[in-house]
């Protein structure tokens, strides 16, 4: 058997036919049949799928041409080898969720990846799965030249799938494949959890259902057709059939659109994603069915082998599975923290102001969580005792900032990131490409000075609080609690003694994590209508009165979300450094806001005899955490908010340029609220407008 070698691929195909399907007919004598086809498509698999140029197979084609033995010997093995194969179960099943739990489906396409099911040795599948087992084979088939494959097609003398429409036709399987397929549509459509998305259809008839009987009546249309099993464009049973496909697809997009009032779970986002999948199925084989001129029987029989091939070597694609999964709950997370980042972006100088007003009570409480940190830390107990002590810590602190309407800085980025992906989607719409995303650039100076003050008014403040208690300890019990831990305080705010940096940049990523748990908590809440429950309740209602219990509902439709995000922020805050410990890591957090008080405590630790370039350096520290802290969190809530929107990641080059620019223009409109005054529009709703001096 002749070895590819790193020469010219279309040598290699034409040595491997001439090697098989000469005078001596080796393929009969093959141990699997199949491994012939195998050594086939290897030869002519491209190496690198890298800006693919088209694949040529012109020297097979003149091959067969002019040789009539090996033709005739090539087409009985393909016929040979594809005989009798069902398509149905590629067709209904292949790259289709096969499960409504996303957990499930994930763990079953990552072992499929790892190790791949194999089915029965005479079917389709086992031959597809055998030759074209990569996720990439459909790309470079897409780049044969469509001509070359029809030739071949001819040349090999292959039949279309409409010669017959008996019960092992191929024609049939692609029926039965759509007639199942619109059946377990209709049931899932009707589930009452999918209903509950589309209240609007609740007295109408399901354009599922009606979909499948009109494919019924198609079907019987076709089965009096014996010789020609087809039907044309024309065909007013298929202009019906496409007609209730597209109000399926309204039925669909109207549930995904209803998710921002009804919220959505995860069981009915796949059970909507599956419906979608499989209305897209339809969609590509619902036109084969049709022939409206000759040609088109050979021109849908190799566009069916084609999708045969896609469907079979996607089946385990795990990427697009999440991405086609998280894109609409991760929309309504970041809808959320949009609305919620909306009061955490300053327009006018009152605002800014009021903002550094409510970072000052939010520092107060963080400089007293750094004295109570620093006692817990005395107590004797064991490395879990100490992240549960820490973690209550740090929960009941930010639930406190939360509920007394305080601003802990850090918290601000993962909430205002939605909210600026606004401003960016008006932007996409200006021709105008200088002026593109200018709006973007004005309303994140907006965003970033208000993030500045926010870090200013937590900093001056938990560090006064934080010495005037350590003082305030030392007076009263004539005991210095930082004495013994000065040092390590104040080192672990260097960024050049301690791992400071990537310690903040964890803390970074715990920010972004509160804000999807807001997001998530609030969207489960609007969909299982928590709020009406509550408010409803006849145990509340007599027992609080209907007045109180409406209150109770309307505290918590308001705050639990964000009780929930901080509850879990301190957790993770809390137990990130036992955790460390238990695997053998160097794991930490850093918050500016706690760094600040903590560089209080080691000054006072150290009877303020601290080294001046220790000094110097946790300083300097401070504004460094703070800095990761922002970019990291904001980072990653701007890239969910791109994903959500489905922005491409190549806008960032032209956003940080159209920044850049303004930034140069008014570098002091990123700090403060300079030429700006409130401007009110129709509605009452007031904006600011910046003005060039």
């Amino acid at each position: 058997m002749p070895q590819l070698s790193g020469k010219k691929k279309k040598e290699s195909v034409v040595e491997m036919v001439l090697y098989y399907f000469d005078e001596e007919k080796r393929w009969e004598n093959a141990t699997d049949t199949h491994e012939v086809l195998v050594n086939i498509v290897a030869a002519v698999r491209p190496q690198k799928l890298k800006n693919l140029a088209p694949v040529d197979i012109s020297d097979l084609i003149c091959l067969l041409a002019d040789n009539e033995h090996i033709k005739k010997e090539f087409s009985r093995y393909i016929k040979t080898l594809f005989s009798g194969k069902k398509i149905n179960k590629i067709i209904a099943d292949a790259a289709i969720l096969e499960d409504t739990d996303f957990l499930f489906e994930v763990k079953k396409r990552i072992f499929a990846k790892v190790l791949p099911y194999q089915h029965q040795t005479d079917s389709l599948e086992y031959i597809l799965n055998q030759v074209f087992y990569s996720d990439t084979d459909s790309l470079w088939l897409q780049k044969i030249p469509q001509g070359q494959i029809e030739t071949l097609y001819d040349l090999l003398e292959l039949t279309s799938i409409y010669e017959s429409i008996g019960e092992d036709s191929i024609l049939s399987e692609l029926i039965m494949s759509m007639t199942l397929i619109a059946q377990r549509m209709s049931g899932r459509a009707l589930e009452s959890d999918v209903l509950k998305m589309v209240p609007e259809y609740f007295h109408h008839e399901s354009p599922f259902a009606a979909f499948e009987k009109e494919l019924q009546i198609l079907q019987k249309d076709l089965k009096t057709k014996e010789r020609n099993p087809s039907v044309t464009s024309e065909n007013l049973t298929y202009k019906q059939l496409l007609v209730l496909h597209k109000q399926c697809e309204e039925y669909v997009e109207k549930a995904f659109h209803n998710s921002s009032k009804y919220g959505i779970t995860i069981h009915v986002n796949q059970s909507l994603l599956r419906i979608r999948q499989q209305l897209l199925r339809l969609k590509v084989v619902l036109p084969l069915l049709t022939v409206d001129y000759e040609i088109d029987k050979k021109r849908n029989t190799i566009r069916l082998a084609y999708k045969l091939i896609k469907y079979n070597s996607t089946r385990n694609n795990l990427r697009k599975f999440i991405g086609d999964s998280i894109q609409l709950l991760s929309y309504e997370v970041t809808q959320h923290t949009a609305k919620t980042g909306e009061k955490y972006i300053t327009q006018s100088k009152g605002e800014y102001f009021k903002m550094f007003n409510s970072a000052l009570g939010g520092g107060l409480i963080v400089g007293i969580l750094c004295i109570i940190k620093v006692l817990f830390s005395k107590v004797e107990t064991s490395d879990f005792g100490y992240a549960f002590l820490y973690s209550m810590n740090y929960s009941f602190g930010f639930i406190a900032i939360f509920l007394l309407g305080f601003t802990l800085a850090t918290k601000q980025p993962a909430m205002t990131a939605a909210a600026l992906i606004r401003a960016l989607k008006e932007g996409m719409n200006n021709p105008d490409t200088d002026e593109k995303h200018r709006g973007f650039a004005i309303f994140f100076a907006r965003v970033f000075r208000s993030q500045f003050i926010a870090f200013v008014g937590n900093v001056i403040m938990a560090f006064p609080v934080s010495l005037f208690g350590i003082w305030l300890i030392d007076l009263l019990l004539d005991y210095n609690i930082a004495e013994t831990k000065w040092l390590t305080l104040a080192t672990n705010l260097s960024p050049i003694h301690s791992m400071a940096i990537f310690h903040a940049a964890i803390a970074g990523c715990f920010l972004f994590l509160s804000g999807i748990i807001s997001g998530s908590v609030a969207n489960r809440d609007k969909h299982y209508e928590i709020y009406q429950r509550i408010k409803e309740n006849p145990f509340l209602k007599r027992s609080l009165g209907k007045r109180d219990a409406e209150k109770l509902a309307h505290w918590y439709e308001h705050k639990w979300a964000g009780i929930t995000s901080n509850f879990w922020f301190g957790i993770f805050m809390g137990s990130t450094a036992s955790v460390g410990i238990f695997f053998g890591l160097n794991l930490d957090i850093r918050h500016i806001t706690f760094a600040s008080g903590n560089l209080a405590l080691a000054l006072y630790g150290s009877n303020f005899s601290l080294d001046f370039s220790l000094l110097f350096w946790g300083i300097f520290g401070v504004g460094i955490i703070g800095l990761v802290n922002f970019i990291v969190s904001f980072g990653l809530s701007l890239g969910l908010a791109f994903r959500s929107r489905d922005i491409p990641f190549s806008e960032v080059k032209s956003i940080a340029i159209s920044i850049w620019s303004y930034f140069k223009q008014k570098p002091f409109s990123f700090f403060f609220p300079i030429g700006t005054k409130p401007v009110t529009h129709e509605g009452g709703e007031k904006t600011s407008q910046n003005h060039s001096h």
